[in-house]
């Protein structure tokens, strides 16, 4: 076993697709057809069955994925948008694109996912869209957050990025909302090799006005009947994902077993909290998250002794200098800025061995 154990590593995953990928990189490079092109409309039908939506439409990235999802909504400046406190910034960002205005609801603390008692309290007026994000891979409580947009007529944005393969009460994550979005970075449990994204919905509409605004607001080649972007998913990449796809559910069960081992493990450890799912709420764990008080000093001691790890994320949205304008401070999310200070996130990926994990617990174990 080597004594440097990454945080994450592809190699696992790469050795099982290595060969279809060079096989499709060559059918994409000899069809001389790069940009919207079949493997794109493939791929697009491929991931809608799989989450058993109506569409899929492929997207740049994760971040044009939530800000096209507003877009079609004709959200704009003056609306309100529920997001975490508890996110990465994207979540945020795509309401900022569109002139919207973030409307922070605290975490669940032990689930970290957005709590739906207090998406209550934060709706007014100017409420337009609840955007839960379903953060580390853990399903946020889909039903109950339906429910409250039911009742006061708001839209549903899910940011499902983090969760592919997760569900609540046996519906998949991305199926619940009105729209929704999820990336393909690299890092994700179903990864492209580049940026990618995509939309889904069951709305015909929504998804034929995401597939015009990705396209410069184009239908017709050189015809423009709405202001749109150049936000495409390109055949390389459907390409590549469309055999990747294939793996997802077994690369998912790979992660729970992991997680399954750490949490056998470090459930008895003084000091160390270890992920919890809300009732119904199912997993693929893409990050697997514990909190300690002494998160700054464990993680020195993982380094010096060859385990790699990061924070995710060590400073909240709200505390960011790019949202200085919303005048927020420190105490006034208290449950994201306590996550934010304790958070660390261990090695957990497809292929990392039972005893690299076994290592990792150990010297967890002999931190003091």
């Amino acid at each position: 076993m080597s004594d440097q154990i990454k945080f994450i590593d592809f190699t696992y995953m790469n050795a099982q697709v290595r060969a279809a990928m060079l096989q499709q990189f060559e059918n994409v490079f000899d069809s001389q057809w790069y940009i919207l092109g079949d493997r794109v409309k493939q791929f697009e039908k491929i991931y809608a069955d799989a989450n058993e939506v109506k569409h899929c439409v492929g997207v740049a990235n994760g971040l044009d994925a939530l800000t096209l999802c507003l877009k079609a909504l004709d959200i704009k400046e003056g609306d309100e948008i529920i997001v975490p406190s508890n996110t990465y910034i994207a979540s945020w960002l795509a309401v900022s694109c569109v002139g919207a205005t973030p409307v922070p609801v605290e975490p669940n603390e032990n689930t970290y996912n957005i709590s739906p008692e207090k998406i209550k309290a934060a709706i007014t007026k100017k409420t337009k869209v609840i955007m839960p994000v379903h953060l580390y891979g853990q399903a946020c409580e889909m039903d109950e957050i339906m429910k409250i947009a039911e009742e006061n007529n708001l839209y549903v944005v899910e940011d499902n990025a983090q969760a592919q393969g997760s569900s609540y009460n046996g519906k998949l994550t991305g199926s619940f909302g009105h729209i929704n979005a999820t990336s393909f970075y690299p890092g994700k449990n179903l990864g492209a090799y580049g940026d990618a994204g995509a939309v889904t919905t069951n709305d015909d509409a929504l998804a034929d006005k995401i597939k015009v605004l990705r396209n410069y607001g184009s239908q017709k080649k050189y015809f423009n009947e709405i202001k749109g972007v150049n936000s495409r998913l390109d055949e390389l990449q459907a390409a590549f994902l469309s055999i990747k796809i294939n793996y997802l559910a077994e690369w998912n069960a790979e992660r729970n077993s992991v997680a399954k081992w750490y949490n056998e493990k470090l459930s008895s450890i003084k000091n160390i909290s270890i992920p919890q799912l809300a009732n119904g709420a199912t997993s693929n764990y893409h990050l697997y998250v514990i909190r300690t008080e002494k998160r700054d000093a464990l993680t020195e001691h993982l380094t010096k002794n060859g385990i790699g790890s990061l924070i995710h994320y060590p400073v909240p949205p709200h505390l960011q200098e790019a949202y200085r304008e919303l005048d927020f401070k420190k105490g006034d999310f208290p449950i994201a800025e306590k996550i934010a200070e304790t958070c660390l996130s261990l090695p957990i990926y497809p292929g990392i061995k039972k005893e690299e994990v076994d290592k990792v617990i150990s010297i967890i174990s002999d931190f003091k």
